[in-house]
């Protein structure tokens, strides 16, 4: 029984509706609390929040020091008028046109929404103003996806990250006729390279997976609640890949010439990197990463301008990549009147 207080002589609908009371009243509250206010135990708890959410309240929880809380995802008409600076709206106006790779998403629609509602709110000469500014900065995407056909998934995805619930995906992986099923709690979303990918526990593999989202044949939504584990961050769950691919990490060592070593510098491209500058103006770049393919990848873009010194067996992989390029174009000179080889 809940400390401090005597039980209480009332039906579950009237707990029920104390525990609405109280959730609503604090920003966030723990079952302890909940316990102790109403005169029941914790697992009596446990099912007034199941049947609280079952009713269409959509209750989230989050971890504070070790404990616990939860509180209602409703609220929104309660926040006070937000007031923003023309600094303010500049920076949201540049933010917005950045956001070319949510074309046809809902994410999109969203973002037209917001600004719907602060033109109207703004003198007309100020909105056109903003919105003259939304165009100063253009993205280039290359290689840019087409999420549009997507935007179905994403409504689906997106419930299931408000309010904490598990979905099933229909998932095509490379090289695969046949989707596959996965019973996954997403826990993010994640932006790399002009890609979209879901992040989140998949239960069958008892493990965390990321999902691109053009491979997401279907999401089915489920009723079923998970909670986040306290202290997960998605940098802490890729902090030794290179990119997205969680793979054994290695000692990586390349040596950029003399010619690029200023691009290479002035940016990071992973947490663990190490630079050493030569004497003769080349740079060698060590970090600790997973991720093979991502790696070679990025190291081939570079050309003759990056050796990869370690690790060894990469290097070989390297080098045979390399080589069958190299063959490919030695080959079409040596015989000029053959005919390029036709397209797939």
């Amino acid at each position: 029984m809940g400390k401090g207080r005597p039980a209480k002589k009332y039906s579950q609908a009237a707990r029920l509706h104390d525990v609405i009371r109280l959730i609503e009243a604090r920003h966030g509250i723990s079952a302890a609390e909940l316990a102790e206010e109403t005169g029941v135990n914790r697992r009596t708890i446990q099912r007034d929040l199941i049947a609280i959410e079952e009713a269409g309240y959509p209750i989230v929880s989050e971890w504070q020091d070790g404990v616990k809380f939860y509180r209602f995802l409703t609220g929104f008409k309660n926040v006070p008028p937000i007031s923003f600076s023309l600094q303010e709206l500049m920076t949201l106006s540049l933010l917005r046109s950045q956001l070319d790779l949510l074309s046809g998403t809902p994410f999109m629609e969203d973002m037209q929404s917001i600004f719907g509602k602060v033109n109207s709110v703004l003198p007309p000469r100020l909105a056109a103003h903003m919105e003259r500014i939304a165009q100063v900065a253009h993205p280039l995407l290359q290689g840019k996806r087409d999420y549009s056909k997507s935007a179905e998934q994403l409504k689906l995805i997106r419930h299931a990250l408000l309010y904490q619930q598990s979905v099933t995906l229909s998932y095509r992986s490379p090289g695969r006729d046949e989707p596959a099923s996965y019973h996954v709690d997403p826990y993010t979303l994640l932006f790399q390279k002009g890609g979209i990918y879901l992040h989140g526990f998949a239960r069958e593999r008892q493990a965390l997976r990321t999902f691109a989202l053009e491979r997401i044949v279907s999401v089915a939504a489920g009723t079923e609640r998970f909670d986040i584990p306290e202290g997960f961050h998605p940098t802490h769950a890729l902090e030794e890949a290179f990119g997205l691919v969680a793979e054994p990490p290695m000692e990586v060592a390349i040596r950029f010439s003399a010619g690029i070593a200023h691009a290479i510098a002035d940016r990071t491209w992973h947490a663990s990197q190490r630079i050493e500058r030569g004497e003769d103006g080349t740079l060698l770049l060590r970090f600790r990463a997973g991720g093979k393919m991502e790696i070679l990848a990025w190291l081939l873009s570079y050309g003759p301008h990056a050796e990869l010194l370690a690790p060894a067996e990469l290097r070989e992989e390297l080098a045979r990549i390399a080589a069958e390029t190299a063959r490919m174009y030695v080959e079409a000179e040596s015989h000029p009147s053959l005919p390029p080889a036709p397209l797939p």
